[in-house]
């Protein structure tokens, strides 16, 4: 199958890019068909894993009880509380959660069921992993150190293991946000599995019950040694307040004290005598000016006040008196302006108002001179009740200072009172809840015996096992696609190499090699004229001769056209074949491409140049004793040493290889094998050239001043890129003669894998109509002829 683009100019440039290209979308699809039955087989043996784990893994049977933690049970009991908060709740039920998996509930579950004498709980079936886990853990418990033990029985140390088994199988956590705590319990026996799921409720229960007494018990002898010590000190700090207000005089009337009663009543009355000094003091002030007056203007202008209630009578004796008065007035000056002034009855008038004035005025003194008596009496009054304030005020400000002694005691004592009513309520209730049989949780859903098994779960572990071998198989092929630096598809070349991709070669069949016979030496024609043995040429040398029809020929037609195109102006063409590493199979391609060259007409000579290792001339059945090494040292003619195919006319100058020879890149670039292609350049059309591998010598470099153009061979799928490349790179003369890439024994079957979407790999099964041939197959003998 050919695959190529023969560039006329440029050649054996080497791409400016070494690392490949990230892989694309095509490339990826690709490499999962590649990879596919990989990722299957990993699937199967993951399948199949799974299938012996659940196999050899004994069943494992699930029962579960849950429990509802209800504070209502308790309310006849106790005193209705608020719900708590949603923190406290969560930490409630943790809790719980927590004496559920302790290790003092799971001793009581213990000898509740005898467990430590069970010996299928003790020593149930283990699966494979629990084993593996086991071995692991008895390896590494010979490097550690382990505590002595103490000398207990026998039956502590199973007690101790059945109290582990229980944590281990156990599971207990809250159902969402509720306060509902669901119990589980794993064991190989469902009816175990169920008694000890109930075991566990009913201890959790009575651990509730147990825990609550012990509480009350304890609280209640507590409570009852504080109630004789609140009782004695309480009546102590009684005591203390009635000696001390006795010691003190401070004695209480109507729940007040005496002193404080007194000066009650004293500042009330003070506040009666200043308001009659002040009522005396108004009075007298009042007269006293009238008085101060004159008695002119006392009788005529003063207004005397009647006082209402008074038992004085001067008050009214005045008024009558100044009414008498103002009466004579008003008749002696009727009298005088009628009668004039010195009328004898105006006279008698003047001198009754002058006497009565006299008396009037005398009147009023008096009449001031008692209120002024009346407001000392009502100052005095006022100042001796003022002293009396005084006085006791300065008495109970000397007993302040017991007051407040006498306060801080009766305080002490009625704290201590308080606290004692209030542990005494305590107690009783304590007393009465210490015999209440009904604990703050219930079973609200009871435990029953598994009727199925809970784990291994068969579909799971299955799917699990499938899945886990897919992604193994993925990781295996995406490791072989990233380790993937070989030569594949023509694609390959070109991004790798920048150089033309002639074609792959299908991979072919091995120890094919016919039977050899003697023949008389004939003339060799018309070429040199002496004679040569005649022989069979191997299969191997000969299958596109042999299959014409088949990808192998095609391959090398293609390759024959890349020669022509590119080295159209030379009429001899002398192409090299090379490769990287040994055993790649250029002598194979280089003899079938020339034996090809030869059958189609063309004038071909082939080369055995490979002096160190010469498999093409080993792989004749008749080798003469002279060859290329003898010719290019001038000891034989080299038509002499030619063989020639009778079918295709095929001459073949072969390397002997009886002695070995160290100096070969000289004698292949020395003068005698430029004479030797000089003389053949003029009788051969095509002069094909088998040179040693680029590797390991520099024959190939050595010869290349004198080809024309190389063709690099390289293994499919076994020469790496990086290699060729690096070679290449190097080697700049023999990569500027480059014509091509051959990929050599191609699997055919699996090259499609390895194309992408619209590259020619894809499409090998619609070019099989035209390769009718397989090679390997025709066992016809083709028989070499001499020159």
């Amino acid at each position: 199958m050919n695959d190529g683009r023969f560039p006329l100019k440029n050649r054996g440039m080497m791409p400016t890019a070494g690392p490949d290209e990230f892989i694309d979308l095509d490339r990826l699809f690709a490499a999962a068909r590649r990879q596919a039955r990989l990722v299957m087989l990993f699937g199967l043996l993951g399948l199949a894993l799974g299938v012996a784990y659940l196999v050899f893994t004994p069943p494992v049977y699930t029962a579960s009880t849950h429990i509802l933690l209800d504070d209502n049970l308790a309310k006849f009991a106790q005193d209705a509380s608020t719900p708590p908060a949603n923190a406290e709740a969560e930490s409630t039920v943790l809790s719980e959660v927590e004496i559920l998996k302790s290790s003092r509930l799971a001793r009581a579950v213990v000898k509740a069921e005898n467990l430590q004498d069970n010996e299928a709980f003790l020593n149930p079936p283990r699966s494979p992993v629990a084993r593996l886990k086991s071995a692991v853990k008895s390896v590494l418990a010979i490097f550690v150190s382990k505590p002595e033990r103490s000398n207990g029985s026998a039956e502590n140390g199973n007690i101790g293991k059945a109290i582990a088994r229980l944590q281990q199988g156990l599971s207990a956590e809250r159902v969402g946000r509720s306060l509902v705590i669901a119990v589980s319990f794993q064991d190989t026996d469902p009816k175990l599995a169920g008694a000890i799921t109930r075991a566990y409720a009913k201890a959790y229960l009575s651990d509730h019950l147990d825990a609550n007494f012990d509480a009350t018990q304890r609280a209640t002898v507590w409570l009852q040694g504080r109630l004789d010590d609140l009782r004695e000190s309480s009546q102590k700090a009684a005591l203390a307040v009635a000696q001390f207000r006795a010691k003190a005089g401070l004695t209480e009337a109507g729940g007040e004290l005496m002193s404080e009663q007194q000066l009650s009543d004293l500042n009330s009355q003070v506040i009666l005598a200043q308001a009659d000094t002040a009522n005396a003091f108004a009075r007298y002030s009042q007269f006293k000016a009238i008085v101060d007056s004159g008695p002119d203007n006392a009788v005529k202008n003063a207004t005397i006040p009647s006082e209402k209630g008074s038992s004085n009578n001067n008050t009214a004796l005045i008024n009558d008196m100044k009414a008498r008065y103002l009466s004579m007035a008003k008749r002696e000056q009727d009298i005088s302006q009628q009668f004039g002034e010195d009328h004898p009855q105006a006279v008698a008038l003047r001198r009754e108002e002058a006497d009565l004035t006299k008396q009037i005025f005398a009147e009023l003194q008096r009449l001031t001179e008692s209120y002024r008596n009346a407001y000392e009496v009502a100052k005095a009054r006022e100042d001796s009740l003022r002293s009396n304030v005084e006085n006791l005020t300065g008495k109970n400000s000397e007993t302040g200072k017991d007051q407040v002694e006498l306060r801080n005691l009766e305080q002490r004592a009625q704290s201590l009172a308080t606290l004692y009513q209030a542990f005494l309520a305590r107690y009783e209730q304590a007393s009465q809840q210490s015999s209440f049989p009904i604990p703050q949780a219930r079973v609200i859903s009871q435990a029953g015996n598994p009727t199925s098994a809970s784990s291994p779960r068969k579909s799971m572990v299955l799917g699990l096992s499938l899945v886990l071998g897919l992604f193994a198989g993925v990781g295996a092929g995406a490791l072989q696609e990233f380790r993937e630096r070989f030569f594949r598809t023509g694609e390959d070349v070109r991004n790798a190499l920048g150089l033309n991709f002639l074609g792959h070669l299908p991979l072919v069949e091995q120890g094919l090699v016919e039977t050899t016979r003697k023949a008389p030496a004939t003339a060799t024609g018309n070429q040199s004229g002496q004679s040569g043995p005649e022989t069979v040429t191997p299969r191997m040398l000969r299958v596109a001769i042999n299959a014409p029809s088949s990808a192998f020929a095609e391959t090398l037609r293609n390759t024959k056209l890349a020669s022509d195109v590119v080295l159209h102006h030379t009429k001899c063409k002398v192409i090299g074949f090379a490769s990287v590493l040994p055993r790649e199979g250029k002598t194979t391609v280089a003899a079938n491409f020339a034996g090809l060259l030869a059958a189609n007409g063309a004038r071909t000579l082939l080369i055995d140049a490979d002096l160190r290792n010469p498999g093409l001339s080993r792989s004749l059945p008749l080798l003469p004793e002279k060859g290329l090494v003898e010719v290019i040292v001038g000891q034989q003619p080299w038509q002499s040493a030619c063989l020639s195919d009778r079918k295709t006319r095929l001459a073949i100058l072969p390397a002997v290889g009886n002695k070995r020879i160290s100096h070969t890149s000289e004698l292949i670039s020395g003068p005698g094998m430029a004479n030797l292609l000089e003389e053949a350049r003029n009788i051969f059309d095509y002069i094909v050239v088998d040179l040693p591998p680029l590797g390991p010598v520099v024959d190939a470099k050595a010869f290349a001043p004198l080809a024309d153009g190389f063709v690099m061979v390289t293994q499919w799928g076994a020469t790496p890129r990086a290699l060729v490349r690096s070679v290449l790179q190097v080697e700049r003369h023999i990569a500027g003669k480059m014509l091509g890439v051959v990929l050599n024994k191609t699997d055919m079957k699996s090259l499609a894998r390895y194309g992408v979407f619209g590259g020619a790999e894809k499409y090998l099964d619609r070019y099989g109509s035209y390769y009718v041939e397989q090679i390997g197959t025709d066992r016809s003998a083709r028989k070499m002829e001499p020159a």
